[in-house]
This record gives structure tokens, sequence and C-alpha cells, in this order.
């Protein structure tokens, strides 16, 4: 027999449980420093993928550059009730406070592609900056083993930045301690701007009077900085040329002969792999990868690191354009002969 108040209970318990089945979505919060940067955007649209698949919704925030900012998004998003946060920060040491207010939540950290100083961080996800550094000095050295270098560096507020250039060093400085490579400039661009790179060069240049044999440029933003001060004294395309990221611009200048080589970091595979401990640590469920202790001042933070590959005109198209992360009819876009067997 029909009753109201059965009816009605039994309503209110669907609600309920519709209500619960909603909040047992699991939510990762995902602080950006930039977008400004084409690499990022890269990273973005495959973490939000891959955390889809995997059940998980994911709240993006994009502090700018500002610290600040950044700060009261990560309070935002904890406000929201996010499972795990993950935070590119601008300035990795700034960004202590975000993991201590998200202890105090409950929530766990994990850095992504830049380390978090100082803190009790939960996990750290990234490329093996090391190695990076060491493989853009490498190419160098063995191209030109001996000559005028300039070193230009990324921001100094990034830990990857002096982690590039310890890798770098420890190739470099044998060569530099025979008197074989002598270090002409050496300065670090704010922000990874190439605005920046384009004023380091133009300087170096200036004091060195064009007698430069090779630049160690840390990313490609700052290499294509520095190639226009290159280009502006005839340059480009006679000096080696370094970068890292594997942007479009600077795949179309090493196809174009003005930049040497970049690091290529398949951001997908990284992207991946984060969105997949991310969700496993929103569950509180053990990571299944092994990890290796990186340091950050305050404890050895477990740490997952993937191995970076090494890109010049040789292996462009096996790489970087094999694994669809540049199409080649845009890479070879100045290349008219490449560009139209292409369309064909």
């Amino acid at each position: 027999m029909y009753s109201p108040k059965k009816s009605a209970r039994f309503l209110l318990a669907a609600l309920l449980l519709g209500c619960s089945t909603k909040d047992q979505t699991l939510k990762i919060g995902l602080l950006m420093d930039t977008l400004q940067t084409e690499r990022w955007q890269h990273d973005r649209d495959a973490f939000v993928k891959r955390a889809g698949e995997l059940g998980a919704k994911v709240l993006v925030q994009v502090a700018n550059g500002n610290d600040a900012t950044m700060n009261s998004q990560a309070e935002n998003l904890l406000t929201q009730g996010v499972n795990v946060l993950v935070v590119i920060p601008h300035n990795g040491t700034a960004s202590a406070t975000i993991v201590e207010a998200a202890h105090k939540a409950n929530v766990k950290v994990m850095a992504y592609d830049r380390l978090i100083m100082n803190s009790d961080l939960d996990l750290y996800v990234s490329f093996d900056c090391v190695s990076v550094g060491v493989r853009q000095a490498e190419y160098l050295v063995k191209r030109q083993p001996k000559g005028n270098y300039v070193l230009i560096g990324g921001a100094p507020t990034d830990n990857n930045a002096v982690l590039f250039r310890q890798g770098q060093m420890q190739v470099l400085k044998p060569y530099i301690d025979r008197g074989d490579i002598k270090i002409v400039g050496d300065q670090w661009a704010k922000d990874w701007l190439p605005v920046e790179g384009l004023k380091i060069m133009e300087n170096t240049l200036t004091r060195a009077e064009n007698k430069v044999d090779a630049v160690l440029a840390s990313n490609d933003g700052v290499a294509g900085g520095a190639i226009q001060a290159l280009a502006e004294q005839k340059l480009a395309g006679k000096v080696l040329v370094t970068g890292q990221d594997a942007d479009i611009a600077a795949c179309q200048r090493i196809v174009d002969g003005t930049q040497s080589m970049t690091i290529y970091k398949p951001l997908t595979q990284l992207a991946n792999k984060a969105a997949e401990l991310a969700v496993l640590m929103a569950k509180n469920e053990p990571l299944k990868d092994p990890t290796t202790p990186v340091p950050n001042g305050k404890r050895d933070v477990p740490s997952i690191l993937l191995v970076p590959v090494s890109v010049d005109k040789e292996n462009l198209d096996a790489t970087v354009i094999a694994d669809g992360f540049q199409k080649k009819d845009e890479v070879y876009k100045n290349q008219p002969k490449v560009a139209e067997s292409v369309q064909k």
C-alpha cells in the first residue's frame, strides 16, 4: 500500500545517497605558476585529461608569477575541499607556506616539476634536472671543446634553475680549469623571460666584442632571446645555442639552424604519471613507484625523476614529432620544401 511517509523517507534517502556519491568525487587542486610559457599548457591539458580518466576532477588555478596570489589560491582550493594539492611553484622557497597550510587541513602536497624547499613536502615528481644540465653542456663541449662560452641561467627563484646549473658545471668545470673554455658572460634570467635572455646576450656581446662561440641557455625562452641578439650581430647560426622544453619556436629554430639543440621532456609522460600518483595520494593509497630522496633543506623528499632526451636536427623527427608533441608541418613551416612534402 502506498504510504506518503514511506515515499518521502525513500526520496530523502535517495537524495542523501546522491549527495554522498557526489561528495565522494576525488578533487585535485592544480596550482600553477604560469601558462605564458607554451610547455605549461601541455602539462595542464595532459594532467587534467589523465586525472579525468581516473575519475578525478581537477580544479586549476594560475598565479601568473605572483607568490601572494598563489598562496591565496592555495587557501581557496583547500576551502573547496580538494583531496590533494599539486603545486608548480613560482618561488620554491615561498611556497613552503602552502605545504604548511595544506597539512593543517590534512591534505597532502605534490610538487610538480619544481621542488618546494624547506617544507615537509610529501612527493616531488619531475625530470632529472641535473641530468638536463649535463646533457646541455655535453652537447656543447663535444662540438666546441674550446672557446668563449656564455651562461644564461633561469629564474633564480626556481630551484630547477640551480639544479640545471649544477649539471652544467659538472661538465664544464674541467674545461674551465684547464683554460680551454672561458666564461665571458654568466647571468640569470628573471622569471625565465625571453627579454631577459635578449638583454643579457646583448650586453655580453658588447663586452666580448662579439667573440662568442657557445651559449648555454637553460631553456628555449631565454635561448630565443639570446638568438635574437645574435641575429642583430649577424651571428645567428654561427654560435652554438642550447635550450630546453622543445617549444614550437625552438624546434623551428633548430631546423632553421639558429638553435643547436633542446632538451625534450616528454611532458605527457610526466603529466600522466603525476596525475596517477595524485589520485593515489587523494585516496591515501600507497605509491607503487620506487622513489629517490631529494633534499629540500628540511627533509629528503620522496621523488620520482624521469629521464630527459637531448634533441637536435638529427633526431627531432624521431622524438618530438614522432611523439606528437609538435606537428611536423608547424616545425618545418619555414622550410618550404619540407612543409610542401608534409602537406602532400
